[in-house]
């Protein structure tokens, strides 16, 4: 999931230009920062994965994007955010570099080749957000979960086959697209009999499975199309 940037950043050259770039070590399910909390820093990924989840006013909880190694959080603060609007956590152990919101506006204003890299970073993630939020929009949770797999799988940038990690919990799973545990119990089950994944614990994905992103509605376990649902 990491975007195809043509320019790259270096949050060393950017400490000794800029400053107030702090190198941090995270450990696995620690947070970076919390929903609510002062939005006053951008955090670049240098090593490991972070999960983005929001809690709704009622506390259901959400996954809205999962990050690493080249992905930044936290850039809403760019934008005049005061508070965050996401908790972003630690999936594996994670190294990352806290660039502080003031020697970050400053850089984009002064430096040419940050404020370029930023912009196209920027627009990349808007383009994956769209495309998540068509996702939601059109398709059935069925398929949302096929897309989220091969995403997590990195699948058209790895050169073989690898299980997903870290470990994705079906729960992880159901808070991403938007469904519950069984549903994705059940979606996992069906794709595993039809040989699109292996799944034991760790999730493995064959190529098979972008038929189910592609099928206008999704593919039940005798070739019948399961019917839309949230």
């Amino acid at each position: 999931m990491v975007p195809n940037h043509q320019l790259s950043f270096d949050p060393v050259a950017f400490a000794v230009r800029h400053g107030g770039a702090v190198l941090r070590k995270f450990s696995k399910d620690q947070i970076l920062y919390a929903q609510g909390d002062a939005a006053d820093a951008v955090f670049y990924i240098e090593k490991g994965k972070i999960k983005l989840t929001v809690v709704s006013e009622h506390g259901k909880e959400a996954v809205v994007a999962m990050l690493e190694a080249g992905d930044f959080c936290g850039e809403e603060c760019l934008a005049q955010q005061p508070l965050r609007i996401s908790t972003a956590t630690a999936m594996t152990e994670c190294v990352a570099t806290r660039l502080e919101k003031p020697n970050v506006l400053r850089a984009l204003h002064n430096d040419l080749q940050f404020s370029e890299f930023a912009f196209t970073y920027l627009l990349t993630q808007n383009i994956r957000l769209k495309e998540q939020l068509v996702d939601h929009l059109f398709n059935s949770s069925e398929k949302r979960l096929a897309r989220i797999l091969l995403l997590l799988a990195n699948y058209g940038k790895e050169e073989r086959e690898e299980p997903i990690t870290p470990k994705i919990d079906q729960e992880t799973l159901a808070k991403m697209i938007g469904t519950t545990r069984p549903r994705v119990s059940q979606f996992m089950n069906k794709f595993r009999k039809l040989g699109f994944i292996e799944y034991n614990g760790n999730i493995k994905v064959h190529s098979a499975l972008l038929s189910v992103v592609l099928h206008d509605q999704g593919v039940g376990s005798l070739g019948v199309p399961n019917p839309e649902d949230p």
